[in-house]
């Protein structure tokens, strides 16, 4: 019997949450040479309290009938995307796809503004930890917008999620993303999201309930600034995800991200 144990943090000190038969993720590794700064990591991944499980312990009939429609969950042990992941590695990644240019976004909630550099001007100039003071209009970081041409050889060697809805098809958004970034509150269609080196912090509320959140600060500074004060019922669902393990969420849930390490990630949106 294996358990996951999350510390809580504010409110939540003290408290521990135990996932009962479920696997560890595997380890990160080497991190694919990632790692901008070993001293810069947020260490925090908060709470969880979404379901986790094993796609051994769950099929895709119970996936439609508890989850599709209704709720997020983690899931572990849908794909094995070894070569994906090497191939995604910083060396193997600059090496193909260094001189492509890449669609950089601000990270704020209505209205993006796109900037298009090339992908190792990106990562060797651009691609630094998020400070929470800075507005989400004046961030850049590579969180979609690929060129589906130019990166097929990539998606190629993807395996997606082999759970799907009725009558969709996937459309896949790769990026890479510093420490202390991420998108803050949206929500679209229903889709599964990876994490393939680093870890990413997700906080989610259903469609009827809509968050508390500036549209144009940052996930790190509503997690600085407004998450420690949400009273108990204004909570998220949350969870933080790393290697091996995929987020599913349903249609129209609100959603924020924050990186706490150098990410590389794919998500699949079904359409």
């Amino acid at each position: 019997m294996e358990y996951k144990t999350c510390v809580l943090t504010t409110w939540r000190q003290f408290v521990l949450i135990y996932f009962i038969g479920v696997k560890a993720a595997e380890p990160s590794g080497d991190g694919g040479g990632w790692s901008l700064d070993s001293d810069y990591r947020l260490q925090d991944e908060g709470l969880c309290n979404i379901d986790v499980l094993d796609r051994s312990s769950l099929s895709h009939q119970q996936f439609i009938e508890r989850y599709a429609y209704s709720r997020p969950v983690i899931l572990r042990g849908l794909t094995d995307n070894t070569r994906f992941r090497s191939l995604c590695s910083r060396s193997s990644l600059l090496e193909e796809y260094g001189e492509l240019r890449v669609r950089l976004s601000t990270a704020n909630t209505y209205s993006y503004r796109k900037v298009d550099v090339p992908l190792q001007e990106y990562v060797d100039v651009l691609l630094r930890p998020q400070s929470a003071d800075v507005l989400g209009s004046e961030t850049l970081y590579f969180f979609g917008d690929n060129n589906f041409t130019e990166w097929q050889r990539l998606f190629d060697q993807y395996k997606s999620p082999p759970y799907v809805l009725p009558r969709t098809s996937g459309a896949y958004s790769f990026g890479i993303a510093g420490p202390g970034t991420g998108v803050p509150f949206h929500w679209h269609g229903p889709g599964f999201s990876e994490v393939i080196y680093g870890r990413k912090r997700w906080f989610l509320y259903p469609p009827d309930k809509g968050p508390h959140f500036h549209p144009n600060r940052t996930t790190l500074s509503w997690v600085t600034e407004i998450y420690p004060q949400l009273p108990e019922e204004e909570a998220p669902l949350e969870c933080t995800i790393s290697p091996g393990e995929v987020l599913y969420f349903p249609d129209r849930w609100w959603h924020a991200t924050l990186n706490l390490d150098t990410s590389v990630f794919i998500s699949t949106f079904l359409g």
